[in-house]
This record gives C-alpha cells, sequence and structure tokens, in this order.
C-alpha cells in the first residue's frame, strides 16, 4: 500500500542524507577549481586572459588614468620665470667656459673684422692649455690705457639692465675695456719692421690679410724688439689705422700684452648674417 510523505515546505532542513550530497557535491567542484587554478587553467590568477589577469589590468588602467589626472600642469606665470631662469643659467655657463660675444667698435681690424660686427671669442681654449700664436686674432683685456675712458650710461634703468645682460653674455661687456688685434710674435721672439717689410726672428712674415693699400709697417718703422716671456706682440690688420704695441712701447710689456690678458681667439663673426665667417677653432 502505497503511503504519501508530506512535501518538505519551502526553507525547511531537508533529509540528512540530501544534505550530505550537496555537500558532496560542494567539496568536489572546490577541488576541481583549485585543480584548474594549480594547473594555470583558463580561470588561474596568471594565465592569458584569466578572470585575475584581466582584473589586474583593469586595475593597472585605473591607477594611471588616476595618476595622470593628479598630475596638474603648472600655471604660465609659473612656467615662463622658470624657463627664462634656465635659459640665463645656460646663457651664464655659455659665455664662462664656452664663448664670448665681443663688438668690434673701430676699424682697426678691417677687413677681416669690421666696425659693428659681432665676433665670438673661444673662452675654452685657454682651459684647455691653448696659447697665443702668431697670426691667430686675439681679444685681450686693455693692458693699460690702450682705450680712452668709456661713455658711463646716465640712466639707471638702462644701465642695471644692460649690465644684467653684460653678465649674463647676452650682449658684449658693458665697459667694452677689450680690444681685438693680431698676435705677431710671442715670448722671446724678436720682432722689427723696416720700410715694408716686417719680420720675426729675422724672417720676413707674410700678411695677406692686411687691408687693402696698407704694407706691414704703414710708415712706422720700429725695432727690433724682444718680445718677454708671457707676452704677445699685437697688431691691426688695418695697419694705417691701428694704434696698437707699436704705439706703446713706453708703456708697461714695452708695447706687449700680458698672455694672461688674453681673454682668447677670435673664432668666428657671429653678426651681422650678411658678414658671418669662420675662422677657426683658435682663429687663424
Amino acid at each position: 500500500m502505497a503511503v504519501n510523505l508530506p512535501e518538505t515546505p519551502s526553507g525547511a532542513p531537508s533529509d540528512p542524507a540530501v544534505q550530505d550530497a550537496e555537500h558532496a557535491e560542494d567539496a568536489t567542484h572546490a577541488r576541481d577549481a583549485y585543480a584548474r587554478d594549480a594547473h594555470g587553467g583558463p580561470d588561474a590568477p596568471g594565465a592569458p586572459g584569466g578572470r585575475a589577469e584581466a582584473r589586474r589590468r583593469a586595475s593597472g588602467s585605473r591607477g594611471r588614468r588616476n595618476r595622470r589626472a593628479g598630475r596638474k600642469s603648472r600655471p604660465l606665470w609659473i612656467e615662463l620665470p622658470a624657463m627664462a631662469a634656465v635659459g640665463l643659467v645656460i646663457a651664464l655657463l655659455i659665455k664662462t667656459c664656452l664663448f664670448q660675444v665681443f663688438s668690434i667698435p673701430s676699424g682697426s681690424m678691417e677687413n677681416t673684422l669690421r666696425i659693428g660686427d659681432r665676433v665670438g671669442v673661444n673662452k675654452l681654449a685657454p682651459l684647455t692649455g691653448w696659447k697665443p700664436e702668431p697670426g691667430q686674432p686675439v681679444v685681450f683685456k686693455d693692458p693699460g690705457n690702450w682705450l680712452p675712458p668709456q661713455p658711463v650710461d646716465s640712466n639707471p634703468f638702462t644701465n642695471a639692465v644692460s649690465s644684467a645682460l653684460s653678465f649674463v653674455g647676452l650682449v658684449p661687456p658693458k665697459d667694452d675695456n677689450y680690444l681685438v688685434k693680431r698676435v705677431i710674435a710671442t715670448g722671446g721672439q724678436t720682432v722689427q719692421c723696416n720700410g715694408t717689410t716686417l719680420t720675426v726672428d729675422g724672417k720676413k712674415v707674410d700678411e695677406p690679410y692686411l687691408h687693402p693699400g696698407d704694407d706691414s709697417c704703414a710708415g712706422l718703422d720700429f725695432g727690433p724688439v724682444t718680445v718677454p716671456t708671457g707676452y704677445v706682440w699685437v697688431e691691426g690688420d688695418h695697419r694705417s689705422d691701428s694704434a696698437d704695441s707699436r704705439y706703446h712701447q713706453r708703456g708697461p710689456g714695452g708695447g706687449a700684452v700680458p698672455v694672461d690678458d688674453v681673454v682668447g681667439p677670435v673664432s668666428g663673426v657671429v653678426w651681422p648674417l650678411n658678414h658671418l665667417d669662420w675662422f677657426g677653432w683658435t682663429g687663424r
């Protein structure tokens, strides 16, 4: 005789045997999932295309976006002064160790250098052992009253601006107490000029750079003069329009210039554009 058992109400505890079967099935599923993870199954943490890797990539992408969002651009009023300061520091380093620009105020070096030219002087050369040699154009500090007193700017503002720009090397030196001439002889050599012939240690000097119409002596004979050690004898290419060593023989050094006063060789003309010229690392 069949007996109808009452149905188990929803939510009520089921038969213990049924519960044990369900627990065993869950344990089997857990073991299978663990085995897949351990053997690099498609859902394993390191498996290509796995859910764990996808979660890591999504997390990394969100992190990068957050970091980019966290970096705010600096205001223009901060960036512009900072860029200007960096530029001034670079200009100062170039002026101190590499090249400095000087202005040509007279025609004493024509036609090699013309009035108004800006020349680049190699300041690194003396730091690397360079010494002046005959034939090289050089810039040197006034060794003693070769130049007249320089005019002083009476405007405090423009004076301050020009001083600052000159200090960092953006414009020629403010006092302009510098000269440019060509080295004719160095320490220990004997220089002499008679008629139209210039000699150094008794040998005639060929001067293709002379201003047209000039000769080596330009009407001023001198010598023989032995250049002191540590000095150089300098003359302008425009020999008839140059107050150089020949005219200062009664001054300090007998007209010669101390090597310590030499800033460096003229490497080239950097302005104006229609007179650009390159004389080489140590001049020519």
